[in-house]
């Protein structure tokens, strides 16, 4: 472990929580920022995922002769 001697200056008993409440906190701000900042995701989470409307294909004209 490179960090090994962290361990003698800060208890894991006080290290572990903070580093774990700061991965938590990290999530919930990436999270936060996909809801905020998309339109697609909103619609994901309510279950509009199949529900976008089909590509309509225009038929070439036929070649003149």
């Amino acid at each position: 472990m490179i960090y090994g001697k962290l361990w003698c200056v800060v208890r894991p008993q006080v290290g572990v929580p903070i580093f774990l409440g700061a991965v938590a906190v990290g999530s919930f701000c990436v999270h936060l920022a996909l809801v905020t900042n998309t339109t697609w995701v909103k619609g994901f989470l309510n279950g509009a995922a199949g529900k976008t409307p089909a590509a309509v294909v225009q038929a070439a004209d036929p070649p003149k002769k």
